[in-house]
């Protein structure tokens, strides 16, 4: 019917254990996967889900050892955990999709995307609050006061009221870091996938030219923006860059889509 509204989202649902879609989409638009940041869960990513719609379709990831993984471990190293994120994704990776992290949630989006085959590469990867990879493994001193922890996380507002979202953040963030500490970047060729690198005009943990640095992580376009915002762009109560999102996604010629 023309000029009838868009169909709205329908009822969130969880896809295995490791994913959740906040807002399905009635018919198949971009996909994008989303990543958390330390100590982060999928439903930071409801906002976002929400604003993008019917843009794209927000999958985000549902990290363990929290949430509704509360009884699931973690993989002890970074390795471990992309290839169990590979695994879990893989299934999905089906028509037009990209993906999105912010810190932590970054460098694995990255990662998951230069481990998958070539059949199954995402048309672009925008990491958002976060160092270029080799600068992740040049600081793993162990951090142990609780208020330090919440700040690298971004976190701190986020939780300071509720005493016990406090402690479940804070053994989620420690869980997070133990596993990033693992991390070792290795030479590798450029991801085939278009690379936006986006940090916060108010972030107190990152230099706004910092992320430059992820140019030579990719053979193909290559983008640097600053938006509004602080450490963590998207959260349970703001849906982060969707201005640019819905830039990026709709300026993007159309590929033939992958068989599903």
């Amino acid at each position: 019917m023309i000029g009838a509204p868009p169909a709205r989202p329908g009822r969130p649902r969880v896809e295995g254990d490791w994913l959740l879609v906040p807002a399905p989409q009635p018919h198949r638009p971009f996909r994008l996967f989303c990543f958390p940041h330390a100590g982060g869960d999928a439903t930071a990513y409801t906002p976002l889900a929400h604003a993008l719609a019917p843009t794209a379709e927000v999958w985000a990831l549902r990290p363990p050892a929290r949430g509704g993984r509360g009884r699931h471990p973690m993989p002890a190293t970074f390795d471990l955990l992309v290839r169990a994120v590979v695994e879990a994704l893989t299934p999905h990776l089906t028509g037009r999709f990209g993906f999105y992290g912010q810190s932590f949630g970054a460098l694995l989006g990255y990662e998951v995307a230069r481990a998958l085959p070539a059949d199954r590469q995402p048309e672009m990867v925008v990491a958002a609050s976060a160092s270029p990879p080799a600068h992740w493994a040049e600081d793993v001193r162990p951090r142990e006061d609780p208020d330090e922890l919440l700040r690298i996380a971004g976190m701190g507002e986020l939780v300071q009221a509720e005493p016990e979202l406090q402690e479940m953040a804070l053994a989620a963030i420690r869980t997070d870091l133990a596993v990033s500490h693992t991390y070792r970047p290795r030479p590798h060729p450029p991801i085939a996938a278009d690379l936006y690198a986006v940090a916060g005009a108010d972030d107190p943990m990152l230099d706004t030219a910092e992320p430059a640095g992820w140019a030579r992580h990719t053979r193909r376009t290559f983008g640097h923006h600053v938006v509004p915002g602080g450490h963590l762009l998207a959260t349970v109560d703001r849906p982060g860059p969707v201005d640019l999102l819905t830039s990026i996604i709709g300026r993007r010629p159309e590929r033939n889509p992958r068989e599903q």
